[in-house]
């Protein structure tokens, strides 16, 4: 019986060693298997082509360099469809949620990141906003800005767009502009569309909608007003209801 015993317990040390060994041996595999990989936030404002293209375009420039969905990387898309406190409350979400790095899509959805994660948890990475500089997200010029954040300002072609206007029509004198004066990004696109416009002999007649529902009367009521044309200038509100701009000038 004690002869039994001690073969039995020396099989066990035996078996108990060789899984060790065999652990041991495979432990770098392991560790680099069961390692998590990064988490990425992919937060945009609304949903309309602009935003869509960028945030697809993000998605497949990732997969290009070798940053999959669901292999190398773990992506969690965010929308907060025109919303302003949704878009705050995805931002604390983020901020709170253990994610590696956050890529916001416009400038609302940069600023509701950006007041969220003032302490710099978060990797932040802007892109499709018009004014970084003037968003008050505490981006001073190209160099000074928090360590955490980075992107690409990319302003309308605001002036540009009202030349072309009046080379296609000479005798232009009002163009209508609805836009959002919530946004920043419209601010920043309507100040220099009054600059131009004044520079042209041309008067900017505006009208303001803070939401998506408003947009038709307010372009309704800048055709009422006689406005020969109507511009929309970086405003994620009223792209988002364009069709209601298009409709009020095909009525009027």
């Amino acid at each position: 019986m004690l002869y039994a015993l001690k073969r039995l317990t020396l099989g066990v040390c035996l078996i108990v060693l060789a899984a060790a060994v065999l652990l041991v041996a495979d432990w770098g595999r392991r560790t680099s298997s069961m390692r998590p990989v990064p988490r990425v936030a992919l937060f945009q404002f609304a949903s309309r082509p602009a935003l869509d293209d960028t945030s697809n375009g993000i998605l497949e420039s990732l997969r290009r360099n070798g940053f999959a969905h669901g292999s190398s990387v773990e992506i969690t898309r965010y929308n907060a469809q025109g919303d302003f406190p949704t878009a705050n409350s995805i931002a604390r979400g983020i901020e709170e949620g253990g994610f590696d790095l956050v890529i916001t899509v416009s400038t609302p959805a940069l600023q509701a990141m950006a007041a969220a994660n003032k302490r710099g948890r978060v990797k932040h990475v802007f892109a499709t906003v018009t004014d970084p500089m003037g968003a008050g997200v505490g981006i001073n010029s190209p160099t000074d800005h928090p360590a955490h954040l980075c992107g690409i300002g990319t302003f309308q072609p605001v002036r540009e767009i009202i030349r072309l206007a009046k080379s296609i029509k000479p005798d232009l004198k009002t163009i209508g502009e609805v836009w959002c004066p919530s946004e920043q990004c419209s601010e920043a696109c309507t100040k220099l569309a009054r600059d131009e416009c004044a520079k042209l002999g041309i008067k900017l007649v505006e009208a303001h909608a803070d939401n998506t529902n408003e947009v038709l009367q307010a372009a309704q009521s800048l055709a009422s007003r006689g406005v020969q044309a109507i511009w929309i200038g970086g405003d994620n509100t009223v792209e988002a209801a364009a069709v209601s701009v298009i409709k009020a000038a095909r009525e009027a």
